[in-house]
């Protein structure tokens, strides 16, 4: 009888348990949905970024941002960088309190991915390695007299990017050398005469050879009247040389300091040369090393670069096709050089902090597709390995999209900043219709430390983007771009030759001004296994299968091009035009490239004809159009287009998305009533909707911004209550969703039908 009364109590105990579950599956109190404002690990996340001064190494000099950010913010993961005066990333001051700062981020729920380039300890590689620092060769042109001496003087400059300008440690000169001196004929400013050149170094009176100033004396005689001299000088920079053979090592040593800090990953910011911002236009100034020479050396089968750089520089009569094919040597084997670095990089990261570690920030540097980068990186974005693509500022739309298809990311992160909070506004919605996300970068410039801290939780943004964040639970696909424009990489970067500094970003940026997304993507990923010719026919890049594709300028592109063109004419689903003539191959060879293309690839003459021709193609497969770009956006005098903050796009899986957030960063109303795959749908959220449709028209998923309705056949949902939702079917067929609040939620009985499977993200606080 005890044994019966004591079985039934544990039943009724039971049941209450049970019931006691759902009713808090049902709801959820502010504080426990307070502590879950974080993303779950299996979702794209929230990226914020956090610059380190010295104020940060004061005790718990760490607490002040992430109190703010972990309270008011919606991140997931910072990704930041040191910005101090003198300590670099290898000092233990730094490491220890860098550790402090993990461990403290973590009590938020948010992961510290720290930058450790080796550009934050430059003074520590100089002491190990004085003879690997990077140089630059400048070249400086001088008319010579009939007799005395003619005095040449080069001065360095003193570089400085944002790993520097807050730093007593700039890019410095460390010392000065003279490599050659040459002499020659060049009347009239034009090529030189090659059989003039002599080279006449040991002759020449080195005067000073210093890090401030390198000054020759170069005897005249009669022989000399109507010549030309030039002084070849090398100035060592504080710096790791990109070519030095330790480099990559030390990265590694610095990885395995931080071995057990507690980071959830490591990022790389805009790797490459020291910054020359005017692009060096005269072509005069050049990256150099003993190492790079050698390279060189192997890749030319023995010539020597110093010697070309004069060829490079000022060009040789009779001589067009080497000067060319040596600048195409130069600048690929950077490009190729920087990418080394970036995949160890990327490589250290996952072996020192786990698979699931975070790689992060962007290749991109000015960030415009032009000369300033080609100087910098050789434009080696698309080889610049991320978990997600990410780019910065204004980098144009249509390479945001490219590298999203390139790394196999869903969406890609911009990191942005502004000294106007509106922009941050127009960037956050824009974003979305452009298939990507804000990295939030506090304002700048013009503010103070505290005012930066601040200022981006005080006018809704985290609200925004918090709405915004539910398009990641229901979609894994990219933005669908239609229209790939691929530039030959070689003839964009080449100043000998007929198109420099045109990436063809023009043309692509026409054809989102007209509504249909385009991808803009470099000829040097043909071979890479991200592009290829799909099973049923398409030109494919990552998962994107394009109806048209151009292809731009592919002067000094070589036969694989031709081969991979002629795959993509025997697939016969992707309609193929060329822009501009291909005359010679990448060593300067003249070719009949033009009939190394297929027949059916049609020829168009100029912007105008191409966009006519491909949009006619376009209209008549029917694909249908995405909201068109009409906005501009400037930075440092480079403009590009930007999709507006109100419209609609299509993600390649079928997921249709509308935005609207013109007025409130937080978001306006949206409204909808449209057909979609036979289904009449009608809506109403706040700042965001997106749903896809299985081809049957029956829903797959749903995530809106305080969603009020929506009906999509005999689907329907009708709160009574806005709620940020996002719901999907899983593998059963069964729903299962997210719900977002700060309050007490109760599920509305329409919502309780649906499934208990529900799962509850908090908001951050309001600042």
């Amino acid at each position: 009888m005890k044994f019966d009364h004591l079985l039934i109590r544990i039943v009724i105990c039971f049941l209450v348990a049970i019931l006691f579950a759902y009713g808090l599956s049902q709801t959820a109190t502010a504080d426990e949905v307070s502590q879950n404002v974080r993303m779950p690990k299996d979702t794209y996340p929230t990226l914020g970024c956090w610059f380190w001064v010295d104020g940060e190494l004061e005790s718990e000099g760490y607490k002040e941002f992430l109190d703010l950010a972990g309270r008011y913010g919606s991140y997931d993961y910072l990704t930041t960088s040191l910005r101090l005066s003198t300590l670099e990333i290898t000092d233990r001051t730094i490491e220890q309190q860098i550790e402090r700062a993990a461990a403290y981020a973590r009590g938020y729920g948010i992961g510290l991915v720290m930058d450790l380039d080796v550009r934050l300890a430059r003074l520590a590689f100089a002491k190990l390695y004085p003879q690997e620092l990077q140089e630059m060769m400048c070249l400086r042109e001088i008319v010579l007299q009939e007799s005395g001496v003619v005095n040449q003087k080069i001065k360095p400059s003193v570089l400085v990017d944002h790993y520097t300008n807050r730093s007593l440690i700039k890019y410095v000169p460390v010392w000065g050398k003279v490599v050659r001196v040459y002499t020659y004929k060049r009347e009239n400013d034009e090529e030189i005469e090659p059989d003039s050149i002599r080279d006449v170094t040991e002759k020449c009176h080195i005067l000073e050879a210093s890090n401030n100033v390198v000054q020759v004396g170069i005897p005249c005689s009669k022989q000399t009247l109507g010549r030309r001299a030039c002084v070849l000088a090398t100035f060592g920079y504080m710096t790791p040389a990109v070519f030095a053979p330790h480099l990559i090592c030390f990265q590694r040593t610095i990885f395995q300091q931080y071995a057990q800090s507690g980071l959830a990953g490591a990022c790389k910011d805009e790797w490459g040369f020291p910054p020359l911002y005017d692009g060096n236009p005269e072509n005069n100034n050049f990256w150099y090393s003993t190492y790079q020479r050698e390279r060189y050396k192997e890749l030319t089968e023995g010539r020597d670069l110093v010697r070309d750089f004069l060829l490079m520089y000022l060009g040789e009569k009779g001589r067009e096709s080497e000067r060319q094919r040596a600048i195409n040597y130069f600048l690929e084997m950077a490009r190729i050089r920087h990418g080394e670095i970036e995949q160890d990089f990327y490589n250290a990261t996952k072996e020192t902090f786990g698979k699931a570690a975070i790689v992060a920030t962007h290749p991109t540097w000015f960030p415009y597709p032009g000369m300033k980068e080609f100087k910098k990186n050789s434009l080696h974005w698309w080889i610049a390995k991320r978990d997600w693509a990410q780019t910065d500022e204004i980098t144009p739309f249509c390479v945001r999209s490219s590298l999203a298809k390139k790394w196999g990311s869903p969406i890609w992160y911009n990191m942005y900043y502004s000294a106007d909070l509106n922009d941050y506004h127009i960037e956050l919605w824009s974003d979305v219709l452009g298939g990507g996300r804000v990295n939030f970068h506090p304002p700048y410039p013009g503010y103070s430390v505290a005012e930066r801290r601040t200022m981006l939780y005080k006018n809704g943004l985290m609200r925004g983007n918090c709405r915004v964040r539910l398009l990641n639970f229901i979609t894994e696909s990219p933005l669908d771009c239609p229209v790939a424009v691929i530039f030959g990489q070689a003839c964009a970067m080449n100043w000998a030759g007929e198109s420099y500094a045109d990436v063809g970003l023009k043309l692509a940026e026409a054809f989102w001004r007209m509504g249909y997304p385009a991808d803009l993507i470099p000829s040097t990923e043909i071979g890479n296994p991200a592009m290829q010719i799909s099973s049923d026919g398409y030109v494919q890049y990552g998962p994107q299968k394009y109806q048209a594709v151009v292809l731009y300028h592919p002067e000094f592109e070589n036969a694989d091009v031709g081969e991979f063109f002629q795959a993509a004419a025997a697939g016969g689903n992707t309609a193929l035009y060329r822009m501009g003539a291909w005359k010679k191959n990448f060593d300067g060879q003249l070719v009949q490239g033009n009939d190394m293309l297929p027949a059916t690839m049609a020829t168009v003459p100029d912007l105008d004809g191409c966009v006519k021709k491909v949009k006619a193609c376009l209209e008549q497969r029917g694909v249908n159009k995405q909201t068109p770009c009409s906005d501009w956006t400037e930075f440092y005098g480079y403009q590009t287009i930007r999709p507006p903050t109100k419209g609609s796009c299509l993600l390649i899986d079928g997921t249709k998305i509308f935005v609207c957030g013109k007025a409130n960063v937080a978001g306006d109303l949206v409204q909808i009533e449209e057909t979609e795959k036979g289904r009449k749908i009608k809506a109403e959220a706040i700042g965001v909707l997106g749903f896809r449709l299985a081809q049957d028209g029956m829903v797959e998923a749903l995530a809106a911004g305080g969603l009020r309705y929506f009906q999509a056949g005999k689907f329907q949902l009708e709160l009574e209550t806005p709620i940020d939702i996002a719901m999907w079917r899983d593998q059963t067929g069964g729903w299962q969703g997210v719900i977002q609040d700060s309050t007490n939620i109760v599920l509305p009985q329409c919502l309780q039908k649906l499934t208990n499977n529900w799962q509850f993200l908090g908001l951050p606080e309001s600042f």
